[in-house]
């Protein structure tokens, strides 16, 4: 009988012990494997910052050093495209937008939307949001913004031209629409499978993304 006691009273010990530790672990939650892609608003914000200012120079001989302003012909195009549809821009001018676009501050971001569908997916939404909050701070609020779809390599040219047009549209929709963005702030562009950002695997999910770009200081931007 004091045999079978101590083995009912050692498993007892076993099966409290394992109670305790499962009250002190943290709980698991879908999606938290550390392999998280959800950017965060500092994190867009501090890589679509304009880059600070240079100090004056105090030395006689040397003129002050500033921050070099938009080229007309940017400027230029960016009012151009300003307030026009996705679909409205001319293959020229979405070249354009690319070139002019390759020195501003931008980020990627890896959003993924529903299968064969412009609606932004579920685990994305917060990446979305993030980038609503960023770009109302006060350090980008009133800048004009790229938001450019991009595709993989899989299907066809023109079907991925159009679903990268309506994918950059429903980032648009949301913004406006949650965070009050004026829409004339935010030109929307569709690349398609045009340029991947990983040309040696066409179909790498990275291929798959948003990019958004600063293109105009919120100081010299003409509203």
């Amino acid at each position: 009988m004091r045999s079978a006691a101590k083995g009912f009273t050692a498993i007892l010990s076993i099966i409290t012990v394992g109670a305790a530790l499962s009250l002190t672990t943290p709980p698991a939650f879908a999606g938290d494997d550390g392999n998280s892609k959800n950017v965060t608003e500092d994190e867009i914000v501090r890589a679509l910052a304009p880059p600070p200012k240079k100090p004056l120079t105090r030395g006689l001989s040397i003129a002050p050093q500033a921050d070099p302003a938009p080229s007309a012909a940017e400027t230029k195009l960016i009012q151009s495209v300003r307030g026009r549809s996705t679909r409205s821009l001319s293959s020229t001018e979405r070249e354009e937008i690319a070139s002019v676009a390759k020195d501003k501050p931008n980020i990627d971001l890896e959003i993924t939307f529903d299968y064969n569908s412009a609606n932004i997916s579920a685990k994305s939404l917060a990446s979305v949001q993030a980038l609503g909050r960023a770009l109302t701070s006060p350090d980008l609020r009133g800048s004009t913004f790229v938001v450019a779809g991009h595709t993989d390599a899989a299907g066809g040219e023109g079907y991925n031209q159009d679903l990268s047009e309506r994918r950059a549209d429903s980032i648009k929709r949301y913004l406006i629409d949650k965070y009050g963005i004026s829409a004339t702030d935010l030109v929307t562009v569709g690349y398609g499978k045009s340029k991947l950002k990983d040309p040696g695997q066409p179909m790498a999910e990275v291929n798959r993304r948003v990019q958004v770009v600063n293109m105009e200081n919120k100081t010299t931007a003409s509203k």
